[in-house]
């Protein structure tokens, strides 16, 4: 994590509600190495070299190949129950550490499972009951949302879903398509978040990330989208900020991410400012903060003190996370309720 910045003490001490942070991407480099001792895989002794290869470095290529690589290395951890069972764990502790009081976690269960072969019914089980007692523990709310991806087949994201739909009752409320949409389409699932969204699950897609604006519309229109992950291209087309507005969907914005994997140049160059001046409601958000190397509280910072968004914008918003979060109408209420007294809104 970053230590050369401006004290985060009063961006610590906002509540915060997360939308869009990947479990595969929030391992710590302590609990990497501990698996790599038990399970004998073969990576670097030394966490500053481990670093090199699972974190995103100031010296590295700020490219989506770099940023996507990390992954490769990651996929390798995933050797037990126990070790998902940890990686989540830890990953609930971390935010509630961070001060967010609601958080909704997706991950992907043809990603967790790969490495020895898990059942993929098993692996959302160990997700679920470890996310359950670890809130219960570090006194968060968490949701859970089952991720799968444009570039794998729809008959696994179709088991996905359907799995997932059998967990709603204990907190797995989304479904999310993610994934390389500039060269995988996503017509192949049109059908599969139909049916998700009646089964009762709720839906986020990742889109106009790397693909064109285009894609926040097919994504609103033909995959029942509620939310948007990312979303930074949006303000590509006049036709899809419309649309966006007018369904009042929400984006859940990755500033540091999309700059890491050269969705923009630099920083100071992201759109969010823009989105919220056009009347997009936009949330912020980690992605993968380990691979990062931040918490939110860096994120609230770099929105405030490098974008120049207002204070009391940057709060607005996580009121709008809340009101957009996967959650009962009466337990939206009442966090809203609560985080606008704290917040003094």
């Amino acid at each position: 994590m970053r230590e050369d910045t401006a004290p985060l003490n009063k961006y610590f001490s906002l509540p915060k509600v997360e939308l869009h942070r990947h479990l595969e991407g929030s391992l710590r480099l302590t609990t990497m190495l501990d698996v790599a001792r038990q399970h004998g895989v073969t990576v670097p002794a030394s966490m500053y070299n481990l670093s090199g290869l699972v974190q995103v470095q100031d010296q590295d290529p700020m490219t989506f190949t770099n940023f996507l690589d990390k992954f490769k290395t990651l996929r390798l951890f995933y050797k037990s129950p126990d070790v998902i069972d940890r990686v989540t764990r830890e990953a609930v502790e971390d935010a509630a550490k961070d001060n967010v009081r609601y958080l909704e976690l997706r991950f992907t269960p043809v990603a967790l499972s790969r490495a020895e072969g898990f059942p993929l019914n098993d692996v959302m089980d160990w997700v679920v009951a470890s996310a359950q007692e670890a809130a219960k523990k570090y006194k968060i709310k968490v949701g859970l949302i089952a991720s799968v991806n444009r570039h794998e087949s729809p008959e696994l994201a179709e088991q996905v879903a359907w799995l997932a739909a059998e967990y709603i009752k204990d907190g797995l409320t989304g479904l999310d398509l993610a994934g390389n949409e500039a060269e995988f389409k996503s017509e192949p699932f049109y059908g599969i978040f139909r049916e998700a969204k009646q089964a009762g699950l709720h839906i986020t897609i990742h889109a106009g990330e790397w693909g064109p604006a285009e894609n926040v519309s097919d994504a609103l229109q033909n995959l029942s989208a509620e939310r948007i992950g990312h979303g930074v291209r949006v303000l590509e087309s006049e036709k899809a900020t419309q649309l966006a507005r007018e369904l009042g969907a929400v984006f859940e914005v990755c500033v540091t991410s999309n700059y890491q994997s050269g969705v923009v140049g630099s920083l100071v160059e992201h759109p969010l400012p823009r989105m919220l001046e056009a009347g997009i409601k936009a949330t912020v958000n980690t992605d993968d903060p380990s691979v990062s190397r931040i918490t939110l509280s860096h994120e609230y910072q770099h929105v405030c003190e490098e974008l120049l968004v207002p204070m009391d914008v940057l709060k607005n918003s996580v009121i709008d996370a809340v009101q957009a979060a996967f959650l009962p109408d009466v337990e939206k209420q009442k966090l809203v309720a609560s985080l606008k007294k704290e917040m003094e809104l």
